[in-house]
């Protein structure tokens, strides 16, 4: 009679672990490459409404009141007739996760626009942010189990371009 050779017990279990070891660091990796690419579409976004409110300030020397249309058009102040300079202006990639926020000088000479982002490794910080008070810039920067964000990080900001970050508007 031969003797076949078969796996034991423990030798089992040690690739059943090494595998879930394989398998968790593989889905950190991907988790994190997502909330790249969430916040790679908000910095995006914001340079698209950039794009849009320098146009708008060329032709009515002045950029458009505060709120912005997020998720609607953005048109000319005598109506979307005349002329529209964003189709659709982009809201947070998450539904329910952050909005951008939209700031305006008093006399529509300078603005500034905040995001939050999920990844807070390649942030501003509040420090260089005057108008933007610790944890919010005037939005709430949401985790995704739900809570505010307690970190000095999260936000990311454009501003015109007369204004920098650094001053208040």
């Amino acid at each position: 009679m031969t003797k076949t050779k078969a796996f034991t017990f423990i030798e089992l279990m040690l690739v059943i672990a090494i595998m879930g070891v394989l398998a968790a660091l593989l889905t950190g990796n991907f988790m994190t490459s997502l909330k790249k690419g969430r916040d790679a579409s908000r910095k995006a976004d914001l340079a698209l409404v950039q794009r849009g409110l320098e146009m708008y300030y060329e032709d009515n020397h002045v950029y458009p009141p505060s709120p912005l249309p997020f998720g609607g058009k953005l048109c000319h102040p005598k109506g979307c007739d005349t002329k529209i300079y964003i189709q659709k202006v982009p809201s947070d990639p998450v539904i329910g996760w952050a909005t951008y926020e939209y700031k305006v000088s008093a006399s529509g000479d300078a603005y500034k626009l905040f995001a939050c982002l999920e990844n807070n490794q390649q942030v501003l910080t509040y420090t260089t942010l005057k108008d933007a008070p610790v944890n919010t810039c005037g939005i709430q920067c949401y985790l995704q189990d739900g809570t505010t964000d307690t970190t000095n990080g999260c936000i990311w900001a454009l501003s015109s371009s007369n204004m920098g970050l650094d001053q208040e508007l």
